[in-house]
């Protein structure tokens, strides 16, 4: 079983599903906070042209750069398409936020061959590895 820190070692590029250019929502703060830290943020939201300050693309598929991590900000219901696009796409791993559950998603995720971590913070997690060290603050 791969652990969160493992997946944010080895990956920078996170494309994040549900992306929101308001920073006071987790959609939003959380993917500023990877990009202060070094991260390559690509936001996928068929809602916004940009999000924070980045181009947000409508689906996974219209994302032209090779995605790493799959960051998921939608309800449990709504991440089985995302993992499939995430499949489809080359994806190394999903990351379904804090309170994000689907495991029949997560299942078919494991068994195309991606790392899979469900309810977590990425935020959470990164500041974790720089008071530990292992990330420059």
């Amino acid at each position: 079983m791969t652990l969160p820190r493992d997946i944010l070692r080895r990956y920078r590029t996170i494309a994040v599903v549900g992306a929101s250019n308001d920073t006071a929502k987790p959609a939003g703060f959380v993917p500023a906070y990877l990009i202060e830290h070094g991260y390559r943020v690509i936001p996928v939201n068929p809602t916004e042209t940009e999000v924070l300050g980045e181009t947000s693309y409508p689906d996974l598929a219209s994302v032209p750069e090779p995605v790493e991590v799959v960051d998921i900000f939608r309800h449990a219901e709504d991440v089985p398409p995302v993992v499939d696009e995430a499949i489809r796409i080359g994806a190394k791993a999903i990351w379904m936020q804090l309170g994000i559950v689907n495991e029949a998603a997560a299942q078919k995720a494991r068994e195309a061959g991606l790392d899979v971590v469900m309810d977590r913070c990425m935020k959470t997690e990164v500041r974790y590895m720089i008071q530990d060290g292992e990330l420059e603050a």
